[in-house]
């Protein structure tokens, strides 16, 4: 060090100007993704980049092989991208779910949109969950989400995917932002099913018209697809309860749409009725996963 250079004045020869590692820091961007692959016996093929990664608990009996899908980076915000792959091989079995909520956090004007990407390919005579729990949208988020599903014609798929505009317990409001909220569902390569929500600048407006969500600032989706979907309508329908709730069924594909003002309430209605319809469709025990309790 030369005399008279205080030792916080010292420069690195080999380190980038404070200008660059700020500009470092602000463009850094989460870029995960994880592969799975069920068999007839099991887990077949996993593939996981940071921060995406998948555990594999022990399961009780008489439930599909488990995989529980977790993102390490605590939460995803603007420039964030996440990529799930689960693939079901002929006559296998699997359930994926999630460890928690996902929280989707602010973004910066100028930033680009977080992405979230699910695709699910199942193959002749296979089941699969996808059994996701809540993502909790922060104000001033911007979220491009989907689901892709391509089954073969004897296939069965159960899926869940919730929302919260916010968190009411903690005060906090999704009042602005953006969600993009996608779902496509192919079988033997014909789509059976499109669908979108699109959201995008002032929410408090539309969250409580009658003709939005009706004060509402919580919604699930539930999908089955399966060759018996209609023999459970009636079951459906008394599981999605009106008026805050409805099922209809449609070309194989049996379809579930919850809201609640109450998320611990929309929650639990979630849990009832996914329970309920993968015992009836699947044949699988009338609980979920043990994460969804803790």
């Amino acid at each position: 060090m030369e005399h008279g250079r205080s030792a916080d004045a010292v420069i690195h020869p080999l380190a980038p100007p404070p200008s660059a590692q700020r500009q470092q820091a602000a463009l850094q961007r989460v870029d995960g993704e994880a592969r799975i692959a069920f068999a007839a016996r099991g887990v077949a093929d996993l593939y996981q980049r940071a921060p995406c990664r998948l555990l594999f608990p022990d399961v009780a009996a008489g439930d599909f092989p488990q995989a529980v899908s977790i993102t390490t980076s605590g939460g995803l915000t603007g420039g964030d991208r996440v990529a799930l792959d689960i693939r079901v091989e002929p006559h296998g079995r699997g359930t994926v779910t999630t460890q928690a909520a996902e929280k989707l956090y602010r973004v910066r004007p100028g930033d680009p949109d977080i992405r979230i990407e699910t695709r699910i390919e199942i193959a002749e005579a296979g089941r699969c969950e996808w059994l996701a729990q809540e993502a909790i949208l922060f104000d001033r988020t911007r979220m491009r989400r989907r689901l892709h599903a391509h089954l073969a014609e004897d296939a069965r798929l159960l899926a869940v995917e919730t929302m919260l505009f916010g968190r009411a317990a903690m005060g906090e409001q999704f009042t602005r932002g953006l969600v993009h909220d996608e779902w496509r569902i192919w079988r033997a390569g014909r789509l059976l099913w499109a669908d979108a929500l699109h959201i995008a600048g002032d929410f408090a407006a539309t969250a409580d018209a009658p003709f939005g969500f009706g004060g509402a600032r919580a919604i699930a989706t539930l999908a089955y697809a399966g060759p018996d979907a209609a023999c459970h309508l009636d079951l459906a329908r008394d599981l999605a309860g009106a008026p805050d709730g409805g099922a209809t069924c449609l070309d194989g594909l049996l379809i579930l749409r919850l809201i609640d003002r109450d998320a611990r309430a929309l929650r639990d209605r979630v849990i009832r009725a996914t329970a309920a319809l993968r015992a009836a469709t699947l044949g699988l025990p009338p609980r979920l996963p043990a994460v969804w309790y803790c």
